[in-house]
């Protein structure tokens, strides 16, 4: 796909694969769930950035079996190189559901050790954490992230939220005319496990207080109980990424593209007891390269996954002048109307 005859559309993705799709069905053979989300929606999409959320049987822990271990490898290259892609694998965490991001290296350039680990234990599923930039605009670095937020602990998920804004202030505030400070964009794409703040969105919020809310951990996982009894979702992720300048490319194609379906659930639909479909599967880049964002797409995987994925096509043209800074920042929660 392209944006113009001159410009090349850049493609990211974000998959929540439920489980990974499952086990092996015996040794060297993929599921089906799997085969239909990599074969059947990423590779046709081609996408250039791939962060994955749920990679469970593409990773091991240390102290699983060597045909556990083995399973695994064959299943990351499998992705690898079904995708034409290079895949970075985050270490696993308390959580069963690893991160990982793949890039196409024919769209960004890598360095030579372009992967950092996350290994505080305020982590419950660390986030695969990678550095890229273009080739056009050379030591501009554009700091990527994966991440599956806890999903039990609201607490934790604050922890999280502020871990990751230590990759927020590498972006800091250089405006147009400071081209003596070092630039650097972050695009930040997880399962927030926590929603977004409700004002213009497309899904109404949830009424935690209504009697078909049966699952009763769910709500107590997902929101904050009032001092006069009553429950409130949780919003703290959203609200944190806002007041530090980022910005949800689904919001920005419902408010400047014309797009609102891109503000349309992403998970829960199938859930009981629940609220029904929400938006908690979301991306947040920074104030300049959110304006090169051009399209919006949730894409649906049902019979797949409990996840649908999200798709951001980027302007290439509009990301280069963004990361030259040739054009001013979008101001904080300047999309949240």
């Amino acid at each position: 796909m392209t944006t113009g005859s001159d410009d090349t559309a850049l493609r990211i993705i974000l998959m929540n694969l439920e489980h990974d799709g499952c086990p092996e069905e015996e040794p060297g053979v993929l599921p089906k769930r799997w085969r239909d989300a990599y074969e059947g929606i990423l590779e046709p999409r081609r996408p250039d950035w791939l962060g994955m959320t749920e990679l469970t049987y593409s990773q091991a822990r240390p102290d699983a079996t060597d045909e556990q271990k083995a399973a695994a490898e064959r299943r990351w290259q499998a992705a690898q190189q079904m995708l034409g892609m290079r895949g970075f694998r985050a270490r696993m965490g308390q959580g069963r559901n690893p991160t990982g991001v793949l890039v196409r290296e024919s769209a960004f350039a890598l360095g030579v050790d372009p992967q950092h680990h996350h290994t505080k234990e305020v982590y419950r599923t660390p986030p695969a954490n990678v550095v890229l930039g273009l080739p056009e605009v050379p030591g501009v670095p554009i700091v990527t992230a994966a991440f599956h937020s806890s999903f039990c602990s609201p607490p934790g998920r604050q922890t999280e939220a502020y871990e990751f804004t230590s990759l927020v202030d590498k972006v800091k505030a250089q405006h147009v005319g400071y081209s003596d400070r070092k630039r650097a964009a972050c695009w930040l794409f997880g399962d927030a496990n926590e929603y977004p703040v409700p004002t213009g969105e497309r899904v109404p919020e949830i009424d935690w207080n209504a009697p078909d809310i049966t699952d009763l951990v769910h709500r107590r996982h997902r929101t904050l109980k009032h001092p006069d009894g009553s429950w409130k979702s949780c919003t703290f992720l959203d609200e944190l990424m806002l007041d530090c300048g980022m910005h949800d490319p689904a919001r920005f194609a419902a408010r400047h593209l014309d797009q609102p379906e891109a503000l349309s659930a992403t998970a829960g639909h199938a859930a009981i007891g629940q609220g029904g479909g929400r938006r908690i599967d979301r991306g947040y880049m920074d104030a300049w390269t959110i304006q090169s964002v051009v399209e919006v797409n949730v894409l649906d995987m049902t019979g797949v996954s409990d996840h649908h994925a999200i798709e951001v096509v980027l302007s290439r043209r509009k990301l280069i002048e963004a990361l030259r800074r040739t054009f001013e920042p979008l101001s904080p929660w300047a999309l949240v109307s």
